[in-house]
C-alpha cells in the first residue's frame, strides 16, 4: 500500500505521520500520479500549523510535486500514462502516490528532471508572478527581495539579473550572503547585522526602489516601506517570520503614496490557459540555463518532520526535495 506523510491534528513537526494511504482510482477530471520528487516549501508549515485552514482532518499535506501519470479518469484529455508532469498549488503532495485534477499539472520537458520539476514550481512561479505580473521589472530598475537566499529568492533573483535589474537582496548570514551573490545579487544587506533600510538608501542615492518584494513578513515590515521611493510597491507573498499584524493603510500616505498588495500564486494560476502560459516562461529560462534551481539538501519522504524543524530554524537554502 502507497505512503504518505498525514497530519491528524495542527501543531510542530512531531504531528507529521508517515501512514499507509488508500489512493483510489481516478473520478472524472483527475488523474492518479506516481511521485518521483516532492517539492517543500515555507507554506506547507502554514498548513500544518492550522495558519491556512484545510478542507479536513486528517490531511497530506505538500503543494508540489513532479511524476509520473499512472491512470487518468473520465474526461482527462490533455494526459495519458506515461506522461512525465509537474505541478503546484494543489494540497497533498506529500505521498508516493495521489489523485490530483488534472487542471493543475504541467508536461515537464524533456530538459528538465523530477527533481527540477518538483523544485521549481511553486518557487519558479511564484518568482514569475512576481516579476512578470505582480510588478513588471524592467531593465534599469533597483529593487529588493528580502529572503534573497530562500527558495523564491534565488530564482527571483537570478531571474531579475537576466531582466536587466539591480538586485538587491537580504540575508541572514555570511554563508547566505554568498549564495546570494551567486545568484544574482549586486548589493547583498545581512539584516541581523546591518540597518537594511540606510542601506538600501545609500545603495540607491537616496531615491528608494520601485519595488520591494518581502516574503519574510513580521521582521520586515514596516521597514520595508521606507525602501520604496514615491508611488513604490510594497509586495507581500509570505510571512516566514510571523504575519503583519494591524496593517494601518494610512501609512502608505505618510510614506510616499506608496502601493501595497498580497498576491497569490493560486489566484494567478486559476485560469488554465495562464498555467501554462506562466509555466513556458519558467521552463525557457530554466532550460536556456538564465536560472539554475538549485536543490541544496534531499531527505526520505518520512523524514519530513526534520525538514519542517530545519527549514522553520531557517536552516535551509534553495531547494529541498522529498524523495518517495
Amino acid at each position: 500500500m502507497p505512503k504518505a506523510i498525514r497530519v491528524h491534528k495542527h501543531g510542530g513537526p512531531e504531528v507529521l505521520s508517515y501512514e499507509d494511504v488508500e489512493v483510489g482510482a481516478p473520478g472524472p477530471g483527475q488523474v492518479r500520479l506516481k511521485q518521483r520528487a516532492i517539492g517543500v516549501n515555507f507554506i506547507d508549515t502554514y498548513y500544518r500549523t492550522g495558519m491556512y485552514p484545510v478542507p479536513s482532518l486528517p490531511f497530506v499535506p505538500g503543494n508540489e510535486g513532479a511524476g509520473e501519470v499512472v491512470a487518468v479518469g473520465e474526461g482527462v484529455t490533455g494526459f495519458k500514462p506515461g506522461d512525465r508532469v509537474a505541478y503546484a498549488g494543489q494540497l497533498g503532495s506529500y505521498a508516493e502516490e495521489r489523485i490530483i485534477d488534472a487542471k493543475v499539472l504541467v508536461k515537464l520537458p524533456e530538459g528538465i528532471d523530477d527533481e527540477t520539476g518538483a523544485a521549481m514550481m511553486l518557487k519558479g512561479l511564484t518568482a514569475q508572478y512576481l516579476l512578470r505580473r505582480t510588478f513588471a521589472v524592467k531593465r534599469g530598475d533597483t529593487i529588493l527581495f528580502h529572503a534573497a537566499a530562500g527558495g523564491v529568492g534565488l530564482i527571483a533573483c537570478q531571474w531579475a539579473k537576466h531582466l536587466g535589474c539591480t538586485v538587491i537582496g537580504t540575508v541572514g548570514s555570511r554563508d547566505k550572503e554568498k549564495l546570494a551573490r551567486e545568484h544574482g545579487c549586486d548589493h547583498v544587506i545581512l539584516y541581523r547585522e546591518e540597518d537594511f533600510v540606510r542601506r538600501v538608501k545609500e545603495i540607491t542615492k537616496g531615491e528608494g526602489c520601485p519595488v520591494v518584494y518581502d516574503g519574510v513578513g513580521k521582521a520586515t515590515f514596516p521597514a520595508s516601506l521606507d525602501c520604496l521611493r514615491p508611488f513604490g510597491v510594497f509586495v507581500s507573498f509570505g510571512a516566514a517570520s510571523g504575519p503583519i499584524e494591524a496593517f494601518n493603510i494610512g501609512l502608505l500616505a505618510q510614506k510616499g503614496s506608496l502601493y501595497a498588495t498580497r498576491p497569490t500564486l493560486f489566484t494567478h494560476t486559476a485560469k488554465r490557459e495562464t498555467l501554462e502560459e506562466m509555466a513556458r516562461e519558467l521552463f525557457d529560462v530554466v532550460e536556456r540555463g538564465v536560472v539554475k534551481i538549485p536543490v541544496h539538501a534531499r531527505a526520505r519522504l518520512q523524514e519530513a518532520a526534520d525538514v519542517h524543524r530545519a527549514l522553520e530554524s531557517r536552516q535551509t537554502t534553495g531547494a529541498t526535495v522529498l524523495i518517495p
